[in-house]
């Protein structure tokens, strides 16, 4: 197998090993194998169009009725979790709906859970990892 590729069993091919592949690749194993996300189930660089611009979310993951439930947006690791990160992944959310959203550049990762609260709609935190079931 070439070293500059890795396999993405989301895509079924090899795709080119960058330091943010090697992210997706690493959180795809924790969604599937921690959180119990079947494979069928996700899908890599999902094209998302908010106000008439073109987006690529990096993972997508489903429910069972096909819906999009959770968004993953992977950054290198030299990148910083931040504030511009999040809000990248709230700007995917603003097309999928989604209820969870996941930011994570491999080492530092955050869990955002979408709530409505008083016709309200914000952002709450959580610390544990939520099951593919959770996520519906």
């Amino acid at each position: 197998m070439d070293r500059n590729t890795v396999w993405d069993p989301l895509r079924k091919k090899n795709v080119a090993l960058t330091p943010e592949e090697d992210v997706r690749q690493w959180f795809i194993s924790q969604l599937h194998e921690l959180m119990g996300v079947p494979l069928h189930m996700m899908m890599s660089e999902v094209s998302v169009s908010v106000g008439g611009k073109k987006f690529r979310a990096d993972i997508v993951v489903y429910g069972r009725d096909a819906s999009p439930v959770a968004v993953v947006e992977c950054k290198r690791p030299d990148v910083a979790i931040d504030n511009t990160v999040l809000n990248q992944a709230v700007v995917y959310n603003m097309a999928l709906k989604v209820r969870y959203i996941f930011i994570t550049n491999g080492k530092s990762t955050f869990i955002c859970r979408r709530e409505t609260a008083d016709g309200r709609l914000r952002y709450v935190f959580d610390a544990g990892l939520p099951t593919w079931l959770d996520m519906m």
